[in-house]
C-alpha cells in the first residue's frame, strides 16, 4: 500500500498590514492564476445566477480544444449495465498495459516533462474484476491543492479485492502532480488544468496534458467520478454536482446515497463536460477545503464511492446509507459588500431561512460592523474560511430550496455546457 505524502507548506508569518493586503485576494502568495492572454478566466468568482456565470468557460475557448467523439447513448443503461454483461470477464488495455480479470495492478502515466527532460509521472491504480461489467473512473487532484479526494481514491482503490469485484475500477490519486508538488492548484504554466480538457496535442502545456491524459486513461472508461474540493480557503459540505438532464448521470447520483445533489451544467473545459460531452456519464464529488486534510470529508466520500460501486452491482455487498438528501436545483453566493474580518455565524450543512444572520464582517480599523443575511431560504452548501476579505467576495453558497426541475432543451442529453438562459450552476471556484 502505497503512502502519499500530503503536508504542504506553511506561509511565512507577516505583520498584519501585509496579511490583511494578501488575505483580502484570493491569489495568495503572489501566484497568478492564468496568463494575461487567458482574460483572467479563472480567477472570476463565479455565481449561479448573474449574467457571468459562465465566464469560467473563456479558459477554454482561447485556443482550440479537441472537440472528444461524440457517441449516442448507450444501448444499455448504466443501471443495468453488469446484469447484461455476459460472458467471462475481459483483460482491460490501460496505458499500454493488459490488466488480466481478477488482478490489479499499479500502473504510471506520465503527462508531460519538467525543463531538464525528466519524466513527470504518477500512479494509475487498475483493479480488473473477475467478473464482466463496466468500467469506472475516478480521479483526484486535477487542482494540485486538493489533498482529500487523493485519500479518497487511495482507501477505495486498496479496500477493493478484484474477485469480488464485476468490471474494472480505475484510480488515479494525483492527476495534477506538477501542481501537488508545489502545493499549488495550477499547473506550472500558471494555468487551471480543468479548463481545457478534452485538451489538444498541440496547444499549450495545460492542453497537452489534459489530451494525454484524456485518451490515455479517461476514454477507455464508461462512467467518471472526480473528486474536488472548495478553492481559495472556501470548503463545500460533502456534495454531488451533475447535470441530471443526462439519464445515466442521474443513475450516478443516486447511487451515492445520503449526500446532497446539486444540479449544475458542467463549464466547457472541465473534465466533467468533456467526458459527458464524449458519452462518458460523469459527476463532481465535492468535499471539503484545499491544502489540507479533512478525515470527516474523506470518510464521507468513501462511503459515498462505496455506496455508488455496490448500487450499479459491481460488488455484490448491500450496503445502504440513509435516507437520500435533497436536490438542489439552484444555487448562490452571497458576496461581501465591504472589506475586513469575516466572521461565521453559520457552518457547513446549516438550515438557513431567507433573512437569517450568516455572518459578520469587521472592519479592523474603525471597528464598523456589517452583517451578512441569507436572501433565500435554503442550506449552507460551501462558504469562506474566517479570514480577511475585500468587497465582493464570495462568503456563503446557499442550495435554494425549489420544486423546480432542469429541463432539456437542447434535444441531446450529451450536449451540455452550451450557453442558455437557465441558472445552471457555474463554480469557477471549486470544479
Amino acid at each position: 500500500m502505497q503512502v502519499f505524502s500530503l503536508s504542504l507548506a506553511m506561509f511565512p508569518t507577516r505583520v498584519f498590514t501585509i496579511i490583511l493586503l494578501a488575505l483580502a485576494s484570493p491569489l495568495l502568495a503572489g501566484e497568478v492564476a492564468v496568463d494575461p492572454g487567458d482574460n483572467g478566466a479563472d480567477i472570476l468568482e463565479d455565481t449561479t445566477e448573474d449574467a457571468d456565470s459562465r465566464s469560467s468557460e473563456v479558459a477554454a475557448a482561447v485556443e482550440n480544444l479537441l472537440d472528444p467523439d461524440i457517441t449516442t447513448e448507450p444501448v444499455i443503461p448504466l443501471a443495468d449495465a453488469v446484469n447484461a454483461a455476459a460472458g467471462l470477464a475481459e483483460p482491460i488495455a490501460v496505458l499500454g498495459t493488459e490488466v488480466m480479470p481478477g488482478t490489479a495492478r499499479r500502473l504510471s502515466w506520465s503527462a508531460t516533462e519538467l525543463f531538464e527532460g525528466v519524466p513527470v509521472s504518477t500512479p494509475v491504480l487498475v483493479v480488473n474484476g473477475a467478473l464482466p461489467g463496466p468500467t469506472l473512473c475516478l480521479t483526484a487532484a486535477v487542482h494540485g491543492d486538493e489533498l482529500n479526494g487523493i485519500e479518497m481514491v487511495r482507501r477505495v482503490m486498496h479496500d477493493l479485492a478484484p474477485s469480488k469485484v464485476s468490471g474494472a475500477i480505475i484510480g488515479i490519486p494525483i492527476v495534477n502532480v506538477q501542481g501537488f508538488r508545489r502545493g499549488s492548484r495550477y499547473l506550472p504554466d500558471r494555468r487551471d488544468l480543468n479548463r481545457y480538457f478534452p485538451g489538444n496535442p498541440n496547444g499549450s502545456a495545460a492542453a497537452r496534458i489534459a489530451y494525454s491524459f484524456f485518451t490515455n486513461v479517461v476514454a477507455q472508461c464508461d462512467a467518471l467520478i472526480d473528486l474536488h474540493t472548495g478553492s481559495f480557503e472556501r470548503a463545500n459540505l460533502p456534495q454531488i454536482r451533475a447535470d441530471l438532464r443526462n439519464p445515466d448521470v442521474v443513475t450516478l447520483t443516486q447511487g451515492f446515497g445520503s449526500m446532497v445533489i446539486l444540479h449544475s451544467t458542467p463549464a466547457i473545459g472541465t473534465l466533467r463536460y468533456a467526458a459527458t460531452r464524449a458519452g462518458i456519464p460523469a459527476v463532481t464529488l465535492e468535499a471539503g477545503g484545499p491544502s489540507q486534510l479533512e478525515l470527516n470529508e474523506v470518510k464521507l466520500g468513501v462511503k459515498g464511492i462505496e455506496t455508488l460501486v455496490n448500487t450499479l452491482g459491481m460488488i455484490k455487498q448491500r450496503r445502504l446509507w440513509g435516507e437520500p438528501e435533497p436536490v438542489y436545483y439552484r444555487s448562490s453566493w452571497v458576496r461581501a459588500d465591504n472589506g475586513g474580518i469575516l466572521l461565521a455565524d453559520v457552518s457547513l450543512g446549516s438550515t438557513v431561512r431567507k433573512g437569517d444572520l450568516l455572518g459578520t464582517i469587521t472592519d479592523p480599523m474603525n471597528n464598523a460592523r456589517t452583517e451578512l443575511r441569507s436572501p433565500y431560504s435554503g442550506r449552507i452548501i460551501g462558504m469562506a474560511r474566517n479570514q480577511v476579505v475585500m468587497p465582493g467576495f464570495a462568503a456563503f453558497h446557499v442550495g435554494i430550496q425549489t420544486a423546480e426541475a432542469p429541463v432539456d432543451d437542447s434535444g441531446d442529453a450529451a450536449a451540455v455546457g452550451k450557453t442558455s438562459d437557465s441558472d445552471d450552476y457555474v463554480d469557477g471556484m471549486s470544479e
